[in-house]
């Protein structure tokens, strides 16, 4: 049986730059900071990354990556025709996020929290918003299949789906707990359940 291959010196810098920047912030977490918690020498970082923004950039990616990786672990655990799950399912993986043990408690979501700390125009920011925009795309296809012919009615609860689920995750972030996102997610089963009566 062969061993699992090593981590990387640049999954290592990602890994350290995605903590520290999630626990202290981008702008207050430098570059010897984050060499530091990864062990690797500073040339080392900008071997593999051509500044701290593009390190910044590849951290986005990577939220959003394991964000996707946890919803599609709960979707995989719905049955292929409920729609209706597929869509708590989006509330499931924002809630497992909220449960990680962060080193310095849950501070919300950190694609959002990266994007405040940049200024406006910025690429960083962009890519956060193409991110949900992501999500609302995944909130939408399953909901075109719940409310077939009513293009319209999806249009609304996608975006009521959404305020609902990023409210949640601002409350939850304030407050250092869940709670917010389960009790959106009841919100939204009530929701998907009124609309399902109708059809």
């Amino acid at each position: 049986m062969s061993a699992l291959p090593a981590e990387t010196v640049r999954e290592r810098l990602l890994r350290a730059a995605a903590e520290l920047f999630y626990d202290e912030g981008l702008t207050a977490t430098g570059i010897d900071a984050i060499t530091q918690r990864a062990g690797v020498a500073k040339q080392s970082l900008y071997n593999n990354f051509a500044s701290k923004a593009d390190l910044v950039a590849a951290y986005i990616e990577a939220r959003h990556a394991e964000w996707l990786g946890l919803y599609g672990a709960r979707e995989v655990q719905v049955a292929a025709q409920d729609n209706a799950g597929k869509i708590l399912a989006v509330f499931d993986a924002y809630g497992d996020h909220a449960a990680f043990a962060y080193a310095r408690g849950f501070r919300g979501c950190g694609l959002l929290n990266a994007a405040a700390e940049l200024p406006a125009g910025h690429e960083g920011r962009a890519a956060v918003r193409r991110h949900k925009e992501e999500v609302d795309a995944i909130l939408t296809s399953h909901l075109a299949r719940l409310l077939p012919d009513q293009p319209e009615e999806v249009k609304v609860l996608t975006a009521h789906l959404s305020f609902l689920l990023e409210g949640a995750m601002v409350r939850a972030g304030l407050e250092g707990s869940g709670a917010r996102v389960q009790e959106a997610r009841a919100i939204a089963q009530a929701l998907l359940q009124g609309r399902s009566h109708d059809i």
